[in-house]
């Protein structure tokens, strides 16, 4: 009983080291193989530039509803815990039903009581509604890493991509730039995923 209480209490840091960013607290899956969709291909590049896209359907709903939903939840997210006072929706057209959100936020990747290793992530949202359907894009993905102490400041084309983002054989994380590649496609995947809940 004693051994089986230890091993519990041993796994508690474990759990809470992956649940750092706010948005991650409904996020602890469980993967055979956890890297898998981090992997080759992961993340795509359009005309030289790291373009996430979603198209998400609607079905029912007009162009304008999916804007008014999809706008109130892109301002949610500028007031979230981790934001940066910088985040702000950057343009707002009823009439070509499109959003864009420019967004700064902390981008952790480690958290305990002496240590803290995250990143300023800057990125683009764009959405385009039409009746029935959002398209989605997120783009413009810059890193601000070690800005409290060494600031370097990277593109994710310079950094997240197969050549830099996977060691040589492309079947695992690089060490360099594989945390930024992991937490960058994590917060992709729920944002994308949140914006699906909202149109259903």
């Amino acid at each position: 009983m004693k051994r089986l209480l230890i091993a519990m209490l041993m796994s508690l840091p474990i759990a809470a080291a992956a649940q750092d960013n706010a948005w991650e607290q409904s996020e602890a899956t469980q993967q055979v193989n956890a890297d898998q969709k981090y992997l080759a291909g992961a993340v795509p590049v359009v005309d030289g530039v790291v373009m996430f896209e979603t198209t998400i359907q609607a079905p029912g709903k007009s162009g304008r509803e999916i804007y008014d939903i999809l706008l109130g939840y892109m301002e949610q997210v500028v007031k979230e815990k981790g934001q940066y006072e910088q985040s702000r929706i950057a343009l707002e057209d009823p009439d070509k039903l499109q959003i864009i959100g420019n967004y700064q936020e902390q981008l952790i990747f480690k958290k305990k009581a002496l240590e803290f290793d995250y990143t300023r992530l800057f990125y683009n949202l764009i959405v385009d509604c039409q009746d029935g359907q959002a398209k989605v894009k997120m783009t413009r993905i810059i890193y601000l890493y070690e800005e409290e102490r060494s600031p370097m400041t990277f593109k994710a084309e310079e950094s997240i991509i197969d050549r830099y983002g996977l060691n040589k054989k492309q079947t695992k994380l690089s060490k360099a730039y594989g945390k930024f590649r992991r937490k960058t496609i994590d917060r992709k995947d729920y944002l994308f995923r949140k914006f699906a809940e909202l149109l259903k």
